[in-house]
């Protein structure tokens, strides 16, 4: 099978898979080739599932031969994030603690991937227990950026960004917290959605903290990213935080153009402190928006000021609960980062927290109030270029800022609200990507989806790709 079918996305082969022009079986095969090659340099995947993945290409084989094709993701072979649970199979969340962990259960979005007739090829790599965002293990070694192998590729969900640049995973899924599908799609030239809180269940992932996590898609495309939300949303009543909200047709309308789009800018806040190349690739995609039909019209949302404070006080102390026994009782089990981190968390009293929930309820008033005036808000994903692996710094227009303040900044927000946050990839800097962020309304997915497709029709990143892989 030529390599070059790797490179495509999701929804360009699965028109070849539905057509029988394409073997799931031969491309999975192919796909896990190339993945056991690349994955020594990458290091994406922990691990691999290639007799069980051949297997599961068989039957969606023969099912389409049959005439039983069931949609864009049927014979796609793809991996997930190793926090994610595969019923019968270990997870290990990149944990030493949980290195042998085996669940009972398909998580809720497995189970629908295994609905929409996935092949799943393996588990990837992951920060510690999804609690940092530079994928430097110490159980499971770093994860490389396929654009630069020096590089980070982001965090947590690092292994799934450096998977799907590499094309050793066609699509795949993340979880974000604070960030962390949007900050490895941003590093690694991907296209990452965090949906609304509540609109894909959580049911069967390991938690980092409770009323921030989310499970997105992280894709080469908006089209993919959309076929795979349509897969995996919806409600779930053993997840308490799922919500019954109708699901779209995400993929419809991604051919809309800009006219009478409305973009919000919040300058005070989200053009603070970004490095020089990354704001100019911003502006000059709001320009175009502009220049096809787009307004756009200057926002205010004063609380985030205190987003940075509210989001750690939050994270830190529900990851810290989590972890409570194991900190007690296992502590030298744990990365030094993390366990500094858990133990961090479990300095904030519980007065802090609850103030840090009132301030969340601000940010959440003011964003919904700035909404109501605007379609969407754009801004950078991440004000900093991914800096080399084992650095605790990146650079800001030539000054050293601590890299996980700095990952998160831009993208920590979208989580305390629990809106809709896109990112895509607009742009090279010394030939690492630089990722553009959407904000939209809650449960808009498809409106943040088609200002994606609009930013993708205009070729920002003229047919580039991650030299690993390609």
């Amino acid at each position: 099978m030529p390599k070059e079918l790797l490179s495509k996305t999701t929804t360009e082969v699965a028109k070849l898979i539905e057509s029988k022009e394409v073997s799931p079986v031969d491309l999975t095969q192919s796909l896990l080739d190339h993945s056991h090659e690349l994955n020594d340099k990458v290091n994406a995947y922990i691990s691999f599932r290639d007799d069980a993945a051949l297997a599961e290409a068989k039957v969606a084989e023969d099912e389409i031969s049959q005439g039983n094709y069931r949609g864009p993701l049927h014979g796609i072979p793809m991996a997930i994030k190793d926090n994610i649970y595969v019923g019968g199979e270990v997870t290990t969340m990149a944990s030493k603690i949980h290195g042998d962990f085996v669940s009972k259960d398909d998580s809720s979005v497995v189970n629908k991937l295994r609905e929409a007739g996935i092949v799943l090829t393996g588990k990837l790599n992951m920060h510690e227990y999804a609690w940092g965002i530079d994928n430097n293990s110490p159980h499971f070694g770093s994860v490389a950026n396929p654009w630069n192998a020096d590089k980070v590729p982001g965090g947590s969900s690092g292994g799934s960004g450096a998977a799907v640049a590499a094309d050793m995973s066609f699509t795949t899924l993340g979880t974000d917290t604070a960030g962390s599908i949007r900050i490895p799609s941003a590093a690694c030239g991907l296209v990452g959605l965090k949906p609304t809180h509540g609109r894909v269940a959580k049911y069967g992932c390991f938690p980092l903290a409770w009323s921030l996590d989310h499970i997105g898609p992280m894709s080469k495309s908006v089209a993919d990213a959309a076929a795979t939300l349509q897969a995996i949303a919806g409600y779930d009543p053993r997840d308490p935080t799922s919500v019954e909200a109708p699901v779209s047709d995400y993929s419809a309308g991604l051919d809309s153009d800009p006219k009478g789009l409305v973009i919000g800018v919040e300058e005070n806040y989200f053009f603070r402190d970004v490095d020089s190349p990354i704001e100019d690739a911003v502006r000059k995609q709001i320009d175009q928006l502009v220049s096809q039909g787009a307004s756009l019209k200057t926002v205010r949302i004063p609380s985030l000021r205190h987003s940075e404070w509210t989001e750690l006080a939050t994270s830190l102390s529900e990851a810290s609960a989590i972890h409570h026994t194991d900190l007690q009782n296992r502590p030298d089990d744990f990365g030094a980062d993390i366990r500094f981190l858990f133990e961090l968390g479990e300095l904030f009293s519980s007065v802090e927290y609850l103030q840090a929930q009132q301030i969340r309820r601000q940010i959440k008033q003011e964003f919904t109030a700035a909404l109501q005036e605007v379609d969407v808000i754009i801004a950078p994903t991440l004000p900093v270029m991914a800096p080399d692996i084992g650095s605790p710094t990146a650079q800001l227009n030539g000054q050293d800022v601590d890299l996980i303040d700095a990952f998160i900044r831009y993208t920590g927000p979208s989580n305390l609200t629990g809106l809709p946050a896109l990112t895509v990839p607009v742009g090279l800097d010394d030939g690492l990507p630089i990722g553009l962020q959407i904000i939209g309304r809650a449960f808009d997915e498809a409106g943040v989806l088609k200002v994606g497709a609009q930013i993708e029709r205009t070729n920002p990143m003229e047919g580039r790709r991650a030299p690993i892989g390609a």
